[in-house]
């Protein structure tokens, strides 16, 4: 397992083999200030207009994973997005879960797949994703991180990004190493911390509190088991717990959910 001395070699040496497309993010990360400009323009050159990376930070085996997001796009997208849980239905999230290749997408491609398909598809259009790249990739913590590159463009073919591939994995790798960096090891807490939680967060931690797995609540909810436990770690994002089992027993101080039968 890398240590932080490790990870920052990784860094270092990521810069060296790219240095050019790299340096913005690498100068933003040291001087402390903001990456998002940075990123903005580094995808740029790749001919993207927006990129997010979410990362599930698995801290101890024991422990919920806590949830971070970076995104260049703006704060009402990410509300919209949380709001109307369309993690539930985001074609990049099936497409890249535990993929590491890089796979295009374009809402062409996924229209007129149900109406709450169509509903994020149009929601996400308003803020610029049409059609995009994106994959999985764990590091060293064996850490979750779906990475995405978001074009305003109705439609992203294979041959449109694989003049850009290596460009692209490479920039994927050294984003969550200088986010774990900048973010995660310096201990601050996800940007979901204190956040109301949703109606559907409150539906899956009930049942939860119950005793049933995501595999029991998945067909309950016309969701899968790995969005039942999406759902479970960002509650504990948000109460600032250690695990589900303190998640149930503030919920419950809180009259939040109700377990008795």
């Amino acid at each position: 397992m890398l240590n932080r001395v490790d990870i920052k070699a990784h860094h270092v040496l990521a810069a060296e083999r790219n240095p050019r497309l790299l340096q913005l993010l690498v100068d933003a990360a040291d001087g402390g200030g903001d990456l998002v400009e940075s990123v903005r323009a580094t995808v740029a050159r790749w001919g993207f207009d927006s990129f997010v990376c979410g990362l599930a930070c698995m801290p101890a085996p024991t422990r919920a994973a806590q949830l971070y997001v970076f995104a260049t796009l703006p704060d009402e997208w990410l509300r919209l997005y949380e709001t109307n849980g369309y993690v539930e239905v985001d074609p990049r999230l099936a497409l890249s879960h535990d993929r590491p290749t890089i796979t295009p997408w374009s809402s062409g491609g996924f229209a007129g797949r149900g109406e709450r398909i169509d509903a994020f598809l149009r929601d996400a259009a308003r803020f610029g994703i049409r059609s995009g790249a994106c994959f999985t990739l764990h590091n060293a913590y064996n850490d979750r991180v779906m990475i995405g590159f978001n074009s305003t463009r109705e439609r992203t073919l294979p041959e449109d990004i694989e003049p850009h591939l290596g460009d692209l994995y490479s920039f994927g790798l050294h984003f969550q190493a200088v986010f774990m960096r900048a973010v995660i090891e310096r201990g601050l807490p996800s940007r979901l911390r204190g956040a109301r939680l949703t109606r559907r967060e409150l539906e899956v931690l009930n049942y939860v509190a119950f005793g049933l797995t995501a595999n029991d609540i998945a067909p309950k909810l016309s969701i899968t088991p790995r969005t039942v436990r999406f759902h479970v770690d960002s509650v504990c994002s948000k109460m600032g717990v250690l695990n589900r089992e303190e998640a149930i027993a503030l919920a419950v101080k809180g009259g939040l959910i109700n377990v008795v039968p």
